[in-house]
């Protein structure tokens, strides 16, 4: 097609012949022009309309959230306990859950269920509480404190009920504590004791011709044995068995007082595998009754002297949450940090321990003047060491000045360990999984794989001897491999004296109980890694008197989002997150993370417990 200039030199020499075939051409593209510009603004006054109106969708969603009524209770209400639900640390929200089930989408923490179950003993409108006890995800040291909390509430004398078609041995952790226990007739209960199970890998690296470069400090530190060994060292087993035998009598002991039951009689039930269904349970009186889920509403019914199963007011936590207020007294704050997760340099990634983040946030609660004491409450196998060192040097000025305590919920073991060890006063749960104190770092080595595998080779040019080091496609040379046990060596070193100073103990003694070797809370205590067993409420009253505080309201950290943050900033990792786990599958998306773990380990010190494990309580 001609252009306009082209046409117009054509027709120089017939000037009324040009002007009229250019001003047709004009024409057409002022018309061309004026329907693009017309489409133009009409679709962005279209956006417009549309980003305006789901901005109003947006906060009226979240002002629904906001304004929502309180609820009312029913003056014969059952509170019901549902150990399927995992009570995490801190409350989190789903926002995306909530819109489409309101509310639902809340998962009450750790700290807020005990806090109901203990508001609940004195409320009258709760007369008795019925826990669900088929399954328990929950870790050991919460599982006791909710345990703990619910023995509380049988002091009270209300009623209390457990019921589960099958089940699990840490759902009779809890269920046990009942007036009555029931499950299905053709259920049952798990008595099979304890197992811990480690995946190892360095069959499967040798058949792929990689091989890390594994360097530790600390004879227990057992996180790089999977690269290492074909099975588990003699020194982890003698670690791993006497920290798995005192959470398991932890348990027996609970069963044999409740139950009443020998503990050399329930002991037998387990090594000869007596308990095989829900008739061997009756029989072995670990159950009261064999019933189906209606008949044991029944029985709850006759307990309310209600009529019909049907009327019978059950208030689930989240329902019993947004009734009630559960508030401090006083003018004093005291700060609750959780530190939740693993712990990583950077910023928060995935809900992790992030040492940019955190040191922000402590610096900030240290030049709080209405922050008078601060509860860290630690929930971490560890991870990076430069991360807990930096977190460290927070906790350590930050107690300068204010006090500090340190409540250990399921898991306080390596970097965990080392963000706690500068506190005023350490606490735990006897069950708490702590220790671990050693240092560790990986090089995998893949060059012989992908020169074997794949075809693939390497080649390089250094300005400088060991401009490249640490790589992970060549074999580190002797020299290079005393640099980088060198760097294990001296975190291990400086872990060591943190403790030592923060423990107030020697550093001779603190390595002869260090070594990366695992402790559970209870022997923690006799070693003086921990100060006194107690629950995360405890370790509050604690700081307040610590601050002589006469009373106290309490503050969370990291503070939450807004309902519109969460919902616009965790969109795509939820729909990305969700995605990926229904197309490959639990199991699958748990080695996916294990594998994300293994990457963030390598080259860095780490101070973190074992990755491949499996537990069946």
């Amino acid at each position: 097609m001609l252009k306009v200039t082209q046409i117009s030199i054509i027709l120089q020499p017939y000037p009324i012949l040009e002007a009229s075939i250019l001003g047709i051409r004009i024409n057409q593209l002022a018309r061309s022009m004026k329907t693009f510009f017309k489409t133009f603004f009409a679709s962005l006054l279209a956006l417009i309309i549309f980003s305006f109106l789901g901005i109003l969708i947006l906060f009226g969603i979240a002002g629904s959230f906001s304004s929502e009524e309180q609820k009312t209770i029913d003056p014969n209400s059952v509170l019901v306990v549902d150990m399927a639900e995992n009570y995490v640390e801190q409350t989190k929200s789903d926002p995306f859950s909530e819109i489409i089930n309101k509310k639902k989408g809340k998962i009450p923490s750790l700290s807020e269920l005990i806090g109901l179950i203990k508001y609940a003993k004195t409320d009258s409108t709760i007369k008795g509480i019925y826990i669900k006890c088929q399954e328990n995800p929950n870790g050991y040291a919460s599982t006791e404190e909710i345990r703990k909390a619910l023995l509380d509430f049988k002091t009270s004398k209300k009623f209390m009920v457990a019921f589960g078609e099958t089940i699990t041995q840490k759902g009779y952790w809890i269920g046990n504590v009942a007036d009555q226990i029931y499950t299905h007739p053709s259920g049952g209960v798990e008595f099979n004791g304890f197992s811990y199970e480690t995946m190892f890998l360095k069959g499967l690296l040798d058949k792929l011709e990689i091989k890390p470069e594994v360097f530790y400090a600390g004879k227990f530190k057992s996180a790089t044995e999977p690269f290492r060994y074909a099975q588990m060292s003699d020194a982890n087993k003698l670690q791993t068995g006497i920290w798995l035998n005192a959470l398991y009598s932890s348990f027996l002991t609970g069963v044999s007082e409740k139950r009443n039951i020998e503990l050399a009689t329930l002991k037998s039930l387990a090594n000869e595998g007596k308990i095989q269904n829900a008739n061997d349970a009756l029989k072995y009186n670990l159950v009261d009754g064999l019933l189906y889920d209606d008949q044991v509403k029944k029985v709850i019914a006759k307990k309310l002297h209600v009529q019909k199963e049907q009327n019978i007011s059950f208030v689930s936590v989240g329902d019993y949450a947004s009734s009630v207020a559960i508030r401090g007294s006083g003018s004093g704050k005291i700060a609750v940090v959780f530190a939740d997760g693993d712990i990583e340099m950077g910023k928060n990634q995935n809900g992790a321990i992030a040492s940019d983040d955190y040191r922000v946030m402590l610096q900030k609660l240290r030049n709080d003047e209405s922050i008078k004491a601060v509860v860290l409450r630690v929930n971490s196998p560890g991870g990076s060491s430069l991360a807990s060192d930096i977190i460290w040097r927070e906790i350590d000025l930050l107690k300068k000045e204010k006090p500090v305590v340190v409540s250990m919920g399921n898991y306080a073991a390596s970097g965990g360990y080392y963000i706690a060890c500068g506190a005023d006063s350490i606490y735990a749960d006897a069950n708490t999984i702590t220790g671990s104190i050693g240092v560790f770092s990986v090089i995998p080595n893949v060059e012989m794989f992908m020169k074997n595998k794949l075809g693939i080779t390497f080649d390089r040019v250094n300005t400088a001897q060991y401009a490249d080091m640490p790589s992970a496609t060549r074999t580190l040379n002797a020299t290079e491999k005393g640099f980088m046990q060198a760097s294990v060596d001296s975190v291990y070193a400086s872990f060591k004296s943190r403790v030592a100073i923060g423990r107030r103990k020697s550093v001779t003694y603190i390595d002869s109980i260090a070594q990366g070797r695992v402790w559970i809370g209870a022997d923690a205590v006799k070693v003086g890694l921990v100060d006194r067993i107690a629950t995360l409420n405890e370790a509050i009253a604690a700081a307040s008197k610590l601050a002589h505080m006469k009373g106290y309201s309490i503050k969370a950290y990291p503070e939450n989002k807004s309902f519109i943050e969460e919902l616009i900033n965790g969109y795509e990792n939820n729909v990305k997150v969700k995605a990926i786990k229904e197309e490959i599958g639990a199991n699958q998306w748990q080695a996916f993370q294990q594998v994300k773990s293994i990457q963030q380990m390598m080259g860095q010190p780490q101070a973190r417990l074992p990755i491949f494990v499996v537990n069946h309580p």
